[in-house]
């Protein structure tokens, strides 16, 4: 991003939590698993794969542990898009 000089602000939420509200904006109507970070412990603990939670319940388990949302998650404008970062 930096590169390509896009213009664009950069959040470190271990630092600077997002609030409930945020988190909601962000993950708008689409589902909740493509917000969900499958390589966490809580992911795998709550067996998330086979019984997903509900939007309300994973933004919940957001708030305590904010990890559970999958990085980054770019904006623009109504459109949200968390990046895969799996290696092809």
């Amino acid at each position: 991003m930096q590169s390509k000089k896009a213009d664009f602000e950069e959040r470190e939420y271990g630092k600077n939590p997002l609030t409930e509200t945020e988190l909601k904006d962000i993950i708008g109507a689409e589902p909740i698993q493509n917000f969900l970070n499958t390589r966490t412990p809580l992911y795998r603990e709550k067996n998330m794969k086979q019984k997903p939670p509900s939007k309300d319940e994973a933004i919940k388990m957001m708030l305590k542990d904010q990890n559970l949302l999958k990085r980054p998650v770019f904006t623009k404008g109504k459109k949200r898009s968390p990046v895969s970062t799996k290696r092809k």
